[in-house]
């Protein structure tokens, strides 16, 4: 649960009496609502969000791969040129 305060419990009969009134009720207040039946939590009310697209392939029609990304690079890395280089941090 998001937040304590906008968590409300009622029973199944309650919720089955004022269903559509609930609905419009979580959907306005953005409150979570627990429907109980003999006391236990059976099921949960909350309002609908969208869900925010994954990070997983969301550049795919904008970044293009030209040539090879894992061979070796061409031309000599100064590392290899100068071994004994110390770098002044």
């Amino acid at each position: 649960m998001r937040n304590a305060e906008k968590v409300r419990t009622i029973t199944a009969a309650e919720f089955e009496a004022k269903c559509l009134d609930l609905m419009d009720e979580v959907a306005g207040s953005g409150a979570t609502l627990i429907i109980t039946r003999d006391g236990c939590p059976v099921s949960c009310l909350v309002p609908y969000r969208e869900m925010r697209a994954a990070p997983f392939g969301r550049d795919r029609n904008i970044i293009r791969i030209h040539g090879d990304i894992v061979g070796p690079l061409e031309g000599e890395w100064e590392a290899e040129s100068n071994p004994g280089r110390v770098l002044n941090l």
